[in-house]
């Protein structure tokens, strides 16, 4: 009987361990949750979406060269990188817009998404373009960055694009 006892005796040690261990593991993780930067998950779908509803109001904004809406929509200190690599301040994308000297028609996104960092949001995409510029024919296939920074009072601007043309492995420019 005594080797019974002694088996039963290291079971309840053991299962008290286990006990104290898992107890630690949960609270290791709650804390680990509280320290973890961001927004919790039933936010960022909530953010997720109305992010995807402001990327389809820049696109509608493009297609019907609305400056208005694209104004709402830009940060005032927003900077764009334009696919030949120049600057874009605010002013000078709404000008662009205004002077109908950028004509979209069409704009299509696919591989989009969205992540967040706090109170950050990044959006890649690809984009499919038929448009033209005073230069002429800007079509193609680009792949971009959109940051999107919510503020104070909880409105999300743009504060920063990117595009890169997608070019053929062949091709070179």
């Amino acid at each position: 009987m005594h080797g019974a006892a002694a088996n039963f005796s290291m079971h309840k040690k053991l299962r008290a361990l286990f006990v104290l261990l898992l107890v630690q593991v949960i609270a290791l993780g709650a804390f680990a949750d509280s320290q973890r930067p961001g927004m919790p998950r039933s936010q960022k779908h909530e953010s997720r979406q109305f992010i995807d509803r402001l990327e389809d109001g820049w696109r509608d904004a493009m297609l019907k060269g609305d400056a208005a809406a694209l104004d709402a929509l830009l940060a005032d200190d927003y900077m764009g990188i334009t696919a030949l690599g120049t600057l874009q301040s605010k002013e000078q994308a709404l000008a662009l817009v205004r002077s109908g000297r950028l004509h979209v028609k069409t704009l299509e996104f696919s591989d989009r998404k969205v992540r967040f960092y706090g109170m950050t949001a990044l959006v890649t995409c690809q984009a499919d373009v038929t448009a033209t510029k005073a230069e002429g024919d800007v079509s193609g296939s680009y792949r971009h960055i959109r940051v999107y920074v919510r503020d104070a009072r909880g409105v999300w601007r743009i504060v920063s694009f990117e595009a890169s043309m997608i070019r053929e492995s062949g091709d070179r420019k």
